[in-house]
């Protein structure tokens, strides 16, 4: 619990006094927001502010971690470690695409399938490390091929296709959740404060679960023959809540200087590691068809784009909104930018505390 603690304040101490430190490097360096021509008029006086703060972000939940364990004197775990690489992995991506629309002051960095195969190449590194890392003292690995909502679902194991093609399929649904998740997270980073308010509702959300879950584990001594019968057999949970921990204070120092006015943008490289590491939290807490309720509103803004394209397409050039992701619809009708902040992120919270009531009745009713 204290290592809990300690790995959030040292996130939040670090993205809160470090940002404006990384916004005159940022400036200096040139790294400037583009804005689209064709978005709300509004936008226009964001041009120029200071983007790829997903850096201090991603560097202040590392640092988090890191103290975190110092502090207590506990080792690093592979599940924790791995949810950061992920963070990092998707992030670099996301930094590259950053940093070709800077350079070149365009809307279009990387182009879409190749941001995708880099997406591809560090969610299918990760899943072949969950699913066949060794065993720890429990017989546990990170990961395995039954797909989860609040635990492994047995009759939905994907091994039950052989051993090889099973493996196959578990690599494909981890990128199927990856890349969904992070770009997810990208399509809801329109306006200020936006995805980094809602991401601190989700990532706490996975704390509170981890957190249960190290109380109810499996491998405790502790448990009563009745909690015995619905223990979660998850990997090292409390570090999972940790680094879900992390990255929550780190969110919330840097939302100080994200919100409106936006001093600095996460970019891509924040929105991809954001997306990335609820991908990872969920694969390794077991709880992958859970994250459409913990991370409900970006499959909200993500279904409102695709909803607006097929419709044009099928329509014959009509819409359903008057600009998708859904945050310029509510934009373009009249709201206030703060004011379509603050309801998307009590929606988020919503979709939060409805899939941390599911996690929790499955387990009181079980």
């Amino acid at each position: 619990m204290i290592g809990l603690l300690v790995a959030a304040g040292f996130g939040l101490a670090f993205t809160l006094l470090g940002t404006p430190l990384f916004i005159r490097l940022f400036r200096r360096l040139g790294w400037g927001q583009f804005i689209r021509d064709d978005g709300p008029q509004s936008h226009h006086a964001k041009r120029g502010t200071p983007t790829m703060g997903g850096i201090i972000f991603i560097l202040g939940s590392g640092l988090g971690y890191l103290v975190g364990h110092l502090v207590i004197g506990a080792p690093w775990t592979l599940v924790g470690v791995m949810v950061y690489l992920l963070m990092v992995g998707l992030g670099a991506v996301g930094f590259l695409d950053d940093f070709l629309k800077t350079r070149n002051q365009r809307s279009l960095g990387l182009g879409g399938w190749a941001k995708i195969a880099g997406q591809v190449v560090i969610a299918t590194t990760f899943a072949i490390v969950a699913l066949m890392a060794p065993e720890d003292e429990y017989s546990l690995r990170p990961a395995s091929t039954a797909v989860s909502f609040i635990r492994d679902i047995p009759w939905l194991n994907l091994a039950a296709f052989g051993t090889v093609l099973g493996v196959i399929l578990f690599v494909v649904w981890t990128n199927v959740i990856a890349v969904s998740a992070s770009n997810g997270v990208n399509v809801a980073d329109g306006l200020d404060g936006l995805a980094t308010g809602s991401a601190i509702l989700a990532f706490s959300g996975y704390i509170a679960i981890g957190f249960w879950q190290f109380n109810q584990s499996c491998s405790s001594a502790n448990l009563d023959v009745d909690v015995a019968s619905k223990c979660y057999s998850v990997r090292d949970p409390l570090d999972l809540a940790v680094v879900a921990a992390a990255i929550a204070g780190s969110l919330i120092g840097f939302l100080w200087w994200n919100t409106s006015p936006a001093q600095i943008f996460m970019g891509d490289t924040g929105s991809l590691a954001l997306g990335g590491a609820l991908a990872g939290l969920a694969i390794l807490t077991r709880t992958e068809l859970l994250l459409v309720l913990i991370g409900g509103i970006y499959f909200i803004v993500t279904g409102s784009v695709i909803v607006q394209r097929v419709y044009f397409k099928l329509s014959g050039g009509r819409r359903v909104f008057l600009m998708s992701p859904l945050h310029h619809h509510f934009e373009l009708k009249g709201w206030a930018e703060i004011t379509v902040v603050v309801r998307f992120w009590i929606i988020g919270g919503m979709c939060v505390a409805a899939g941390i009531g599911v996690f929790y009745l499955e387990w009181a009713v079980r």
